[in-house]
């Protein structure tokens, strides 16, 4: 997998303070939000990512209820659920290639320099919040 193309493989993680369900669906949204998921695309079904992820399958419904009742999603009846509606804004979908590759390359400093995942999301956060204070985001 590149970082252009994604298979909608969910991942949960177990240390994280965020409920697994709600992982699933900041995944979804993630990746309705960079145009990885499209309208017309159908999610994992709730048996594979039970097997997958070794969840209960009360948190896929869960997290595929919360996506269908914010519009984003719908369930049909023996077919499984599939997407109804993007987030995606098209002009800045264009610019995620060369802002990918630039965020790559800073992750790689952010390695050498020995920051660890939980440093760098710490960093990112941070300058993030402080950035929209300032109005520059």
């Amino acid at each position: 997998m590149t970082l252009d193309q994604w298979d909608i493989r969910f991942r949960i993680d177990s240390r994280s303070a965020v409920p697994p369900y709600q992982q699933l669906t900041q995944q979804v949204r993630h990746a309705l939000r960079l145009g990885w998921l499209r309208v017309g695309d159908q999610l994992p079904t709730v048996r594979g990512v039970v097997a997958d992820l070794a969840v209960n399958p009360n948190t896929v419904l869960k997290a595929y209820r919360e996506l269908e009742l914010e519009g984003l999603v719908a369930g049909r009846p023996g077919q499984g659920t599939f997407v109804v509606k993007t987030l995606a804004d098209e002009a800045a979908v264009k610019s995620h290639a060369s802002l990918r590759k630039a965020l790559v390359r800073w992750l790689s400093a952010a390695s050498r320099a020995g920051l660890d995942e939980e440093s760098v999301v710490a960093l990112f956060e941070t300058t993030l919040y402080a950035a929209r204070s300032e109005e520059v985001v």
